[in-house]
């Protein structure tokens, strides 16, 4: 397993140095950060540097933000050159740029402006498997076939603002349909932005003019037992007695938008509590997840929502929570004993190797794809 806190400095760094010399690594430091100033890297004087990697891989790109940073990277490498011998003029080398995101118009946009050349790992799932290891081995979480479910869904929202909105979008289609009898959290104030809820749900108002209504009716903020200020989970997990009672977790991701494939650790949160689950991801999220060897909940609901468009898709995932939260208790138990299968597979998979087994062959395979010359000098 990889400490996902040194995935730099102890796989990526030391695979380069021994396997392709010569050619820099960068990266955003400390997580979370990924401002122009967070750009730190690994460099050798000993030896001729020819080109460079940059990875990008902890966080979603928002071409409206990360702009600054993506130039940074760029200008700093700017005295790496190709000469291609004495007799020709230098020219810019096509560096790497790294991240977690499949099939991204948003990557694509990046690499076309800057002459990078496109790398992709599932860096959430490394941090999943080293955040949540040891939680097979813990009494905190009642084993599903115990469970007695008396809700629909558990909810947890915290960042709700900025890029986030989607879970606004969400939250106004729980309270509008009144699924609020459920273990649901939402903040009055975002605790990353530090704006309002009132303020944050303005931009939705001309697909939602009901929505400052909708919202007002609500008490606010909403916590779950015990917390206050909606505490920063992602790094481990929580919500146990919460979820041995829901049906499901409803997994509201880092991005619900545009056309890349990214989830994070939240969908492994459910896994490694034994739960059956929705995304509230980007279109194919669940077909992406499938791609690693996990299985959804197809013919025990209905999952069509994942192949719907941006604009409809949380409608969608709104209508199946309703239709699923207006099922007296007997039938919610009946489906979450049919998902049991399912929930066994996924967890063995998580556990006991499976995974990490695939995302190993993942990063080999995109560390093999640098180029052994990487353009280098043929006078180096």
């Amino acid at each position: 397993m990889i400490r996902i806190d040194e995935i730099y400095n102890h796989t990526f760094w030391p695979w380069v140095q021994h396997n392709r010399p010569g050619i820099r690594v960068q990266h955003c430091d400390p997580f979370g950060r990924s401002d122009p100033d967070s750009v730190i890297g690994y460099g050798r004087e000993d030896v001729h540097e020819h080109n460079y990697i940059f990875f990008f891989d902890q966080e979603p790109i928002h071409l409206s933000i990360h702009q600054p940073t993506f130039r940074k990277v760029f200008e700093d490498n700017g005295d790496i050159t190709h000469t291609n011998g004495l007799s020709k003029p230098p020219t810019i080398v096509s560096g790497y740029l790294c991240t977690s995101e499949r099939d991204s118009e948003n990557v694509q946009q990046i690499c076309a402006k800057y002459n990078w050349k496109e790398l992709y790992y599932f860096f959430h799932g490394w941090a999943a498997l080293d955040w949540y290891r040891g939680y097979d081995r813990t009494f905190l979480i009642t084993p599903p076939s115990e469970r007695r479910i008396t809700k629909t869904f558990v909810a947890p929202n915290r960042i709700i603002a900025g890029e986030r909105q989607h879970r606004l979008e969400m939250l106004y289609h729980i309270f509008k349909n009144q699924l609020t009898d459920n273990h649901i959290s939402c903040p009055s104030v975002c605790p990353a932005e530090d704006i309002s809820i009132y303020e944050a749900i303005k931009p939705l108002a001309a697909k939602y003019p009901d929505i400052q209504e909708v919202f007002s009716k609500q008490s606010l903020p909403i916590n779950f037992a015990g917390e206050t200020d909606h505490p920063m989970h992602s790094c481990w997990l929580s919500l146990f007695d919460e979820s041995a009672e829901s049906l499901l977790y409803l997994v509201t991701e880092t991005v619900a938008t545009g056309h890349r494939h990214h989830i994070t650790e939240k969908t492994f949160k459910p896994i490694a509590l034994g739960m059956p689950f929705v995304i509230v991801g980007t279109r194919g999220s669940l077909g992406y997840l499938r791609t690693y060897g996990f299985r959804t909940f197809e013919g025990i609901w209905d999952e069509s929502y994942d192949s719907a468009e941006d604009d409809v898709r949380i409608a969608r995932i709104a209508s199946l929570l309703r239709s699923l939260d207006e099922l007296p208790p007997a039938a919610k138990q009946d489906l979450f004993d049919q998902a049991q299968e399912v929930i066994e597979h996924n967890w063995n998979h998580f556990y006991n190797g499976g995974f990490e087994a695939v995302l190993w062959q993942e990063l080999q395979e995109m560390l093999n794809g640098i180029d052994t010359d990487s353009g280098q000098d043929s006078q180096g």
